[in-house]
């Protein structure tokens, strides 16, 4: 037979009073540690103010301004232009003229027909007897590129790489160093995968065989230059530092690649007699640069001030 259970020696009173007490006893507890923890966290915010800020971006004027050379008025270059040591080249939404660059001569062309497989031609490069030139289907969805290459002497295609979809359409391309490097534009109006805009618009380092290695954003004082586009031109200058482009402004931006971080480092900015679009160097003439006016359908030649010291 189980031992009958002890009386209780506990009122209920008693009970109350005792969980009165450890209650207290542990909201102190709380209390102080809440107390302890905002202390730390003033500390930790004061100490965070106290570090020193980054410069706020904006763009920088140096005096630095193109002097012009000479221009052209070519109706089809509506793209851009790419240049070699006697010729330049006329880039249009599908069309690709050679002019002589003492005279002005056309002496080839190339047109295709309106609603064919070449759609928006955005630039171009010279690579030895070729053109490599950055094709997307803009203002198409999904977004698609590709790179066409055509031969420079007869103006005719002779190969193609697709990159199938991607987020932004391939807007320039350039070997540099023994790789290549492309920029994949997306913009605020038609044109760009819904949810996205120019933010997202970046510049990648690829292998020969189009694998990419590497990729950065734009410095955000650069974006703010492209009104609802992008950016349309760009290549690596003869002093290792990358010239770039939007699509309105006659501004040509130098940046480089950054030590640390995703977003490309801004240096300066150089006024240009053309309003962005694609352009290309004049490699046989140190850094002489080809560009375009859309607006007044010209192709312009001009030359670009070295960069001051210590830039």
């Amino acid at each position: 037979m189980l031992a009958p259970l002890p009386p209780n020696k506990f009122s209920r009173r008693k009970i109350l009073v005792a969980m009165a007490g450890v209650a207290g006893m542990a909201s102190t507890g709380f209390a102080a540690e809440s107390l302890d923890t905002e202390a730390m966290r003033a500390e930790y915010r004061k100490w965070l103010e106290s570090l020193p800020s980054a410069p706020k971006p904006a763009l920088a004027d140096h005096g630095l301004v193109a002097t012009e050379l000479g221009r052209w008025h070519i109706l089809e270059a509506n793209q851009g232009v790419c240049v070699d040591a006697e010729h330049f080249y006329g880039i249009g939404n599908h069309a690709l003229v050679k002019h002589r660059k003492d005279t002005g001569e056309r002496v080839a062309h190339w047109f295709g027909p309106n609603d064919g497989a070449i759609i928006h031609i955005n630039s171009g490069w010279v690579d030895g007897d070729n053109l490599v030139l950055s094709h997307s289907n803009f203002s198409q969805l999904p977004m698609a590129s590709s790179l066409e290459i055509y031969d420079k002497q007869t103006l005719q295609p002779v190969s193609s790489y697709s990159f199938g979809i991607r987020l932004g359409s391939l807007t320039w391309a350039v070997r540099h160093n023994g790789y290549w490097w492309a920029t994949f534009a997306n913009y605020n109006d038609s044109g760009t995968t819904p949810g996205f805009d120019q933010r997202w618009t970046f510049f990648a380092q690829f292998d020969d065989n189009w694998q990419q290695l590497q990729s950065w954003l734009f410095p955000p004082q650069v974006i703010g230059t492209w009104h609802e586009s992008s950016c349309s031109g760009g290549d690596w200058g003869n002093d290792g530092l990358l010239y770039v482009t939007g699509h309105d402004e006659p501004l040509l931006h130098v940046l480089r690649l950054p030590k640390q971080g995703v977003t490309l480092e801004y240096v300066t900015t150089i006024k240009v007699p053309f309003e962005g679009q694609s352009w290309a160097w004049d490699r046989s003439a140190g850094r002489d640069i080809y560009g375009i006016s859309r607006a007044r359908q010209e192709v312009i030649a001009a030359r670009i001030p070295s960069l001051p010291a210590g830039l």
